[in-house]
């Protein structure tokens, strides 16, 4: 029997006025994502904003949400940098903390990498890491990090680390590229990152979802992912594309912050880090909207 997809939250980071990393609104948001139905948390990511946080600040950032009470195995840690040393600083923080999933971006700064460049990065990680129950998902999303991960690549990573390379988060938009990875690699946990695809990925055998609008809408999405097969699938899907599109629409990341902002009544959810900028206040009436859809009276459940 296939197992059920399961949902992953590309938990965002909410920074406090001066822009420094806000743990305790963090771990709240944490754990209000796991209560709405989340099987887990994919913390310091792109919707994260991780590439706009330090090594200290991420490491911070785990030992908080350990610390709360929320259980190791619930979490996939991103922990791919621009420099070698600091992806291996923060895949060993991890693992050490009893945090053996990472989800690892390939070096994005320097483009056009050769394959053999790519598998030697990988394979300094963790080699450099040295531990035997890490599991390694890779991250591919070109659009953002201009560094594709070919299948061919994907393919010498398992050929050479078969009991690490675990699975892989495809944020390419770009479902035959995703249906080609779990075709190519059923062993492999394979993620899509928008649940516009859910359906798509639970009959090829994916793994499910890591999507940045499960922030706002992981209710939603889970009760998607349980209805898989039933007759409610297909109200529960265009329900969930719906509001997906409707974030698509916007700057996907200030958006998403500041629906929670409006869910929290708490206006530093909406907060972000440079180079990102604050949604503009004439995006006013579709952040209602979209708060309003997600969570009905924006606010109410959490602030009465």
């Amino acid at each position: 029997m296939t197992p059920q997809p399961r949902l992953f939250v590309p938990a965002i980071t909410p920074f406090t006025p001066d822009l420094s990393v806000d743990p305790e609104r963090f771990v709240r948001i944490c754990k209000t994502l796991l209560a709405d139905g989340a099987d887990g948390l994919a913390v310091f990511g792109t919707t994260s904003e991780a590439t706009s946080m330090s090594v200290e600040e991420r490491i911070d950032l785990l030992d908080a949400l350990l610390g709360s009470g929320i259980s190791a195995d619930r979490l996939i840690v991103g922990t791919g940098c621009a420099a070698l040393p600091d992806s291996v600083r923060l895949t060993a923080d991890a693992v050490s903390k009893g945090v053996y999933s990472a989800l690892l971006l390939p070096p994005f700064y320097y483009k056009g990498i050769s394959e053999d460049g790519l598998f030697a990065s990988y394979a300094r990680i963790i080699d450099g890491v040295g531990a035997p129950d890490l599991k390694l998902y890779l991250y591919h999303i070109p659009q953002m990090s201009g560094v594709p991960i070919s299948l061919a690549l994907i393919k010498r990573l398992v050929e050479a680390y078969p009991s690490t390379i675990a699975g892989l988060k495809d944020s390419a938009g770009d479902w035959s590229n995703t249906e080609a990875v779990i075709r190519a690699f059923p062993d492999l946990e394979v993620y899509s990152a928008s649940e516009a695809f859910i359906p798509q990925n639970a009959e090829a055998g994916g793994a499910g979802c890591i999507s940045a609008s499960a922030n706002v809408n992981a209710r939603g999405i889970s009760r998607l992912i349980r209805a898989l097969g039933t007759p409610d699938e297909a109200q529960l899907a265009g329900d969930t594309a719906h509001i997906r599109r409707l974030f698509e629409k916007l700057p996907l990341i200030p958006a998403i912050k500041a629906t929670l902002a409006r869910r929290f009544a708490d206006e530093r959810y909406a907060l972000v880090r440079p180079p990102l900028a604050p949604l503009p206040a004439d995006f006013a009436p579709e952040i209602e909207r979209a708060a309003d859809l997600c969570f009905g009276t924006a606010g109410a459940a959490e602030n009465a």
